[in-house]
């Protein structure tokens, strides 16, 4: 039994005359009557009744077996719908890694978009550090990435969707808060509260080398691992800290964010994902953040 089978069958059915049904498939009365008697022949049951030559009443078997073809053309059809979308990235699931900087700032207004675009995409998002992306890439636990480059595995492509200067985050009662901006040599004494090297290391290196051209290494008193963590410790006045600018986002009670003088360090956020991965899904996610970049550029 095949498809085309159960189409002719039910054409029959509905039409409950051979002339009409072929007329209506686009095919010839003698070879529709052939596939229906062969219909009959392999379930061993007579479907219709022949009334006159060309018209037909169907038989109790008939009518059970319309109904179950009905729920089996959906079935397929809907499989086939199923099917497409998802070969068009229209479904299915998406692993999505970041980091806590981009979440104050370009992670949430891609998701939107992108969600007004394929509503039946499953996203699932993980918080995790730049070491924590690369090494899920690896393991496919996650499918692209929004983290700070460089990254070591040359069987990852990335691209830069944003770049931003570093700020200092003070508790509001520093004495700096009072100032427009802020030199970094006057944060030579300071305490630093910074994450561990080994989980962002690019980011890590740009606030440390920012000092040591400032010709100081930064006093690191406190380490955390998530930004909001790290603000909450300058709340809590266990330090000062250099973040992205997007942090700026993050009001805290407590906190006072202010620019830095002259030139500083512009920290890269790129989107990442494996080379070889070439998931529709992936791909329409990479266009609608290709997309937000040049109108947010323009």
């Amino acid at each position: 039994m095949e498809l085309r089978h159960l189409r002719y069958f039910v054409a029959v059915a509905e039409e409950l005359h051979f002339n009409r049904a072929a007329e209506r498939l686009h095919i010839a009365q003698p070879p529709l009557s052939q596939q229906i008697k062969q219909l009959e022949t392999e379930l061993g049951v007579e479907l219709f009744h022949r009334r006159t030559k060309r018209q037909v009443q169907l038989t109790e078997a008939g009518q059970v077996l319309l109904q179950a073809t009905y729920r089996i053309l959906t079935q397929v059809e809907q499989a086939v719908s199923d099917t497409q979308r998802a070969g068009s990235g229209e479904s299915g699931t998406l692993m999505i890694g970041f980091t806590s900087t981009v979440v104050y700032d370009i992670l949430p207004a891609i998701l939107s978009q992108y969600r007004e675009q394929f509503p039946q995409v499953n996203l699932v998002l993980q918080e995790l550090t730049t070491t924590q992306q690369e090494e899920a890439l690896q393991n496919h636990q996650i499918e692209v990435g929004f983290c700070h480059p460089p990254l070591k595995d040359d069987r990852l492509a990335l691209e830069s969707i944003l770049r931003e200067p570093l700020v200092v985050a003070l508790p509001e009662t520093h004495p700096l808060v009072n100032e427009t901006t802020i030199s970094i040599n006057a944060l030579a004494d300071e305490s630093f509260i910074l994450f561990p090297r080994h989980l962002g290391p690019g980011l890590y290196d740009q606030i440390v080398s920012f000092c040591h051209q400032a010709n100081f290494s930064p006093k690191v008193m406190q380490k955390a691992v998530q930004m909001q963590t790290i603000i909450g410790l300058v709340s809590a006045k266990m330090g000062i800290a250099l973040v992205p600018a997007s942090l700026q986002n993050l009001q805290r009670a407590g906190v006072v964010y202010k620019p830095l003088q002259g030139v500083t360090p512009q920290v890269e956020v790129a989107v990442v994902w494996l080379l070889e991965n070439v998931s529709p899904v992936l791909y329409e996610f990479l266009k609608v953040i290709r997309l937000y970049i040049k109108k947010r550029c323009d």
